[in-house]
């Protein structure tokens, strides 16, 4: 083996290259490495853990969103045990058609008072809104000035009347001297139109006089219906104007007073042949949210025309008005009971449901289990509708309906307050006794 493989020169040489002298200049540098500085490592580390945060807090994010969702889920799926709800019975009851409008209340007798004398005036009866009676004193005029008129037409009268008796007792003489041929026709003549002169001179005075106390009359005004006095147009020691337009007093009449309205002229009809028929049609006047009724009347008469423009037809009805509760010009809904329906099957209006298919109530069961019930509604009469497609005696929901579905348990009322008031008794400790 040692004479096949001498050794090799190369590999002597090659020793020989590597070496490095020790004590050379290039020997005293350490060699180059590139090492990161204590700052970069350290943002390094600070971005790391930003990093790490962000994403646990997305992943928590997330994990409370499928939570979230889940129990949406399940809420919406969730179906209750039992609904608390009202209930009520289905009735048989007569059910009256009303014919609604708006109405206006109008008195019969509005009378506004002027002064047919001129004059000053000197007293003021009435106060303001005060109720007065056909007759009562409301205003004096001064009436000197017309009593002196009716004294001086007396006193013509009276020298007119005895001129008419003179007159006529001389025609008597000319009769009885005629009689006797002691005078000619034609004074006899004469003396009988002088008498008729005089006639007519007295009824001319009976006249003027006639017309003085009139006017003397109008000095002391009255009132001339019942009704209510307005507010006060004039003051003592006022000069008024014979014939003036300028109202006095105004008195408008309360007891009764009437109400006008109109309806679609479709119902003239059905109107007209209970008014043939002498029916007394009865007409409520409520007030403007229409939860209070404030009087009862009777329909009086209709308008003798149509008005084109809104196809409707004038009504007035009467009523006493006792309480004074309608007003003049107040704005009232007035409700006109066309006919009565027998025998109809009612039911709370609450009770009655509406979606896309139509109205509906919801029947609970003798099993307490809600079903729907599809109904056709009819008139309305004091929160009762009148309903077809259930039988009277059938229980019909009237609350609860946020809850209710078709086929669900129900809890009545008094159910409700037994299990509650049993649960209350056994977890009490003073009772002596323990809840399972």
């Amino acid at each position: 083996m040692p004479d096949k493989m001498p050794p090799s020169k190369n590999t002597e040489t090659s020793s020989v290259a590597v070496e490095t002298p020790r004590h050379s200049h290039a020997s005293s540098l350490p060699p180059y490495s590139p090492q990161p500085s204590g700052g970069s490592k350290k943002k390094t580390w600070i971005w790391l853990v930003i990093f790490v945060v962000i994403l646990a807090a997305g992943y928590f994010m997330y994990r409370q969103y499928q939570a979230m969702q889940v129990e949406d889920a399940a809420r919406r799926n969730r179906r209750p045990q039992s609904v608390p709800v009202t209930t009520a019975k289905a009735e048989t009851k007569d059910m009256n058609v009303y014919v609604e409008a708006l109405g206006t209340v109008t008195p019969i007798y509005t009378v506004t008072v002027t002064s047919r004398v001129s004059g000053q005036i000197i007293n003021i009866y009435y106060r303001e809104g005060q109720m007065v009676r056909k007759g009562d004193p409301l205003i004096d005029i001064d009436p000197r000035p017309y009593q002196a008129s009716v004294t001086q037409m007396e006193g013509q009268l009276s020298k007119d009347k005895a001129l008419l008796a003179e007159a006529q007792i001389d025609l008597d003489r000319y009769q009885t001297a005629y009689s006797r041929n002691a005078i000619a026709k034609q004074q006899l003549d004469d003396q009988t139109q002088l008498v008729h002169q005089d006639e007519g001179t007295v009824q001319n005075d009976q006249g003027a006089l006639d017309n003085a106390r009139v006017n003397l009359a109008y000095c002391h005004i009255t009132s001339p219906i019942d009704g209510r006095v307005g507010l006060r147009l004039v003051d003592l020691g006022n000069i008024v104007q014979a014939n003036s337009t300028t109202p006095l007093v105004v008195v408008t009449q309360l007891q009764p007073i009437t109400v006008i309205f109109s309806v679609d002229q479709g119902y003239l009809g059905q109107i007209q042949e209970q008014l043939r028929r002498g029916q007394k049609m009865m007409v409520e006047a409520l007030d403007r949210n229409q939860e209070t009724k404030i009087a009862d009347g009777t329909l009086l008469t209709l308008d003798n025309q149509v008005d084109v423009t809104t196809d409707t037809v004038k009504l007035r009805a009467s009523f006493t008005n006792a309480t004074g509760t309608l007003f003049p010009n107040e704005f009232v809904n007035a409700r006109l009971l066309l006919n009565t329906q027998r025998g109809d099957t009612v039911v709370p209006s609450n009770a009655i449901q509406r979606n896309a298919q139509g109205a509906f109530v919801y029947v609970i069961g003798s099993d307490e289990t809600a079903k729907v019930q599809n109904v056709k509604t009819g008139v309305s009469d004091n929160d009762m509708t009148a309903v077809t497609g259930i039988n009277a005696g059938e229980t019909v929901a009237t609350t609860g309906f946020n809850q209710l579905q078709d086929g669900i348990k129900v809890t009545l009322p008094g159910q409700g307050r037994g299990a509650r008031g049993s649960r209350t008794a056994d977890s009490n400790p003073s009772s002596g006794e323990q809840a399972p």
